[in-house]
């Protein structure tokens, strides 16, 4: 018995849309040429790590509620006096989505978590790093869905860097305004 996998949406709208678009658009010769997602990964700085032993527990399982894999624990590499930071103390939790995993997340981002921000304008254009990579700060992790605020222990922000393809800045914007990204309009 043989299986087919469901194709998360947003790689059918790339298939279906946005490649043909940016082909058109940017006259690659190759289909290679065409700039899609990489991967995107994931980081919660957790400070109060040091003086909540379950900052790191909870920051896992909000991360794995809302990616469905679960992350690493990042540990200090040297001890810092000036921050009370010793060796080997957990300071975050960071993860790397690939594959279908990342284009379900990027679609919950953009159409489920992005527009529950409180007066969400748009996130900024000028968050490119000049190679096509797109980097992103999320104040609070109870705008996605997953979290229940009731469940809560604290509020964080995340790191959301997305890794493309794309050799510039303007190919990156291009392909994720094209994937739905809400820019800010100017």
């Amino acid at each position: 018995m043989v299986t087919t996998a469901t194709i998360p949406t947003l790689k059918q709208k790339y298939r279906d849309e946005v490649f043909a678009v940016m082909q058109r658009e940017f006259g690659y010769a190759n289909v290679m040429q065409v700039p899609t997602l990489t991967k995107v990964g994931i980081n919660i700085g957790l400070g109060e790590a040091l003086t909540n032993g379950r900052a790191v527990e909870s920051a896992v399982a909000d991360l794995q509620a809302i990616t469905g894999q679960r992350p690493i624990v990042n540990r200090a590499r040297k001890a810092i006096s000036n921050f009370k930071l010793r060796e080997g103390n957990p300071i975050g939790v960071s993860m790397t989505l690939r594959g279908d995993r990342m284009w379900e997340f990027m679609d919950r981002l953009m159409n489920m978590a992005l527009p529950r921000v409180r007066d969400f304008r748009g996130v900024p254009a000028n968050a490119f790093d000049g190679r096509g990579n797109y980097a992103l700060g999320l104040a609070e992790q109870i705008i996605f869905p997953e979290i229940s605020f009731d469940q809560v222990e604290r509020v964080r922000g995340m790191q959301v860097n997305v890794v493309t393809t794309a050799r510039t800045d303007e190919e990156g914007k291009r392909l994720l305004e094209l994937l739905g990204m809400p820019f800010v309009k100017s």
